[in-house]
């Protein structure tokens, strides 16, 4: 099948990573074409560690209690945060390549510190100055964050005095095994035991071991298998009203132009910027399963007994798969610098520039969604019966551009309800 060679068992193939005729191997050539630049990585202490790893916690579910205990209180955790809180300010640029380095090695680690970045942007930016001392607490201790509020979440909180009382089940917790804190948004129940109407919804953020919170490990995806993406159970949990703020996640974009924030930068939507962060780690795994397969290529031969990589079609499906990835590297970049720039300008970000930043995100994914099914062509049947690293970024990359912050569908039909002056969506 053109393009899609099978190993033959019966003839000896050269050794993986065998030089080519400039003495570079695939991986050496798929470096020098598509740099990652790694200077002044926090996580780079970390990188081997987490690689070692990775194949286990994929099989385990469970990234290593060792890596998870060293990352957490390290700089790398507060770089979402700013200076006025205890953080490191770091740019959005910068973040996403500390993620992109972290997804070439173990995307499901990489997911659970991307969502704590994010949700801790979106945290910040949702309880206001208010609590500042308690994120300035939470930020100095260098602790980890989740938040379970996604699809099916269901969590109500009856008046008692001046507290809620929390039952129900937040979903979609990912990271939230590994956290020390978990955000919850819960809707304030009448005497029937039902939503208040008009709705009153709150958030509050909690300890993860506080009494009456159980984290449920049911996260069973077919990739991404350690990222913990699991239900919190909260059963009679009393919070202080004086910790709960109004949920306004419907409209948050618009909302926070406007009210008051702890800094500059929590203007910015955590759903933008989460999609930011997502192409970086999907740019992380896709150059490395290029460079594995490259290199990997030089020792194959197809059914006939002729070399993998003299076939007209693998090296198409190469050099296609290599320059969308870099489309993608560059316009990942291109929309981390322009946010960037809008945060030391002090711009208040509008609709437009938050469709922009998705947009562009968006499509960077769907390239690099193409990339991978062209390395998954040229990989064939072998793939499938050798299984290995190839089969497990495969499986765990399948994860990034069904995410529903950068779904195609629902990003490009917001934006053309915005481009055809429709009001859009509530998401």
């Amino acid at each position: 099948m053109a393009g899609a060679p099978e190993a033959d068992e019966a003839t000896p193939t050269s050794a993986a990573g065998e030089p080519d005729d400039l003495g570079l191997t695939g991986l050496e050539l798929v470096e020098h074409f598509s740099p990652a630049p790694a200077e002044g990585l926090r996580i780079a202490p970390f990188l081997d560690a987490i690689e070692a790893q990775a194949e286990s916690a994929d099989q385990t579910r469970s990234v290593s209690s060792e890596v998870i205990e060293a990352i957490r209180g390290t700089d790398f955790m507060r770089m979402s945060a700013t200076r006025n809180i205890g953080g490191v300010e770091e740019t959005m640029l910068h973040m996403g390549r500390e993620l992109e380095a972290v997804a070439a090695r173990c995307p499901s680690l990489a997911w659970c510190l991307w969502n704590h970045l994010c949700v801790f942007h979106l945290f910040v930016g949702s309880v206001g100055p208010d609590q500042q001392d308690f994120l300035t607490h939470i930020v100095t201790n260098g602790q980890w964050v989740s938040f379970p509020g996604g699809a099916r979440s269901s969590v109500y909180g009856r008046i008692e005095g001046d507290q809620a009382i929390l039952n129900g089940t937040g979903r979609w917790g990912t990271g939230a095994r590994y956290a020390d804190y978990c955000g919850v948004a819960f809707a304030i129940t009448g005497d029937d035991g039902k939503p208040v109407r008009p709705m009153d919804i709150r958030f509050t953020i909690l300890p993860t071991k506080a009494e009456g919170v159980k984290i449920d490990p049911s996260w069973d995806g077919a990739g991404l298998r350690a990222s913990a993406t699991d239900d919190v159970h909260y059963t009679d949990v009393p919070v202080n009203l004086s910790d709960c703020v109004a949920w306004f996640g419907a409209n948050r974009a618009e909302s926070l132009r406007t009210v008051p924030v702890v800094h500059h930068r929590y203007r910015e939507d955590w759903v933008g910027i989460s999609d930011l962060w997502l192409s970086f780690m999907a740019v992380g795994l896709v150059r490395r399963a290029l460079a594995e397969a490259a290199d990997a290529a030089g020792g194959r031969r197809v059914i006939i007994g002729g070399k993998m990589v003299d076939r007209p079609t693998v090296q198409v499906n190469f050099g296609r798969a290599a320059s969308l990835l870099a489309a993608a590297a560059a316009a990942t970049e291109a929309a981390c610098n322009d946010v960037d720039r809008r945060i030391a300008a002090g711009v208040v970000p509008d609709e437009a520039d938050y469709l922009r930043q998705m947009a562009v995100t968006t499509m960077a994914v769907e390239q690099l969604d193409e990339a991978m099914s062209l390395l998954h062509r040229t990989q064939g049947g072998t793939a499938l019966r050798e299984g290995g690293a190839f089969d497990r970024r495969y499986r765990d990359f399948r994860a990034m551009p069904v995410h529903i912050n950068v779904h195609q569908d629902r990003v490009t039909h917001q934006l053309g309800r915005h481009l055809l002056g429709l009001e859009l969506n509530p998401f």
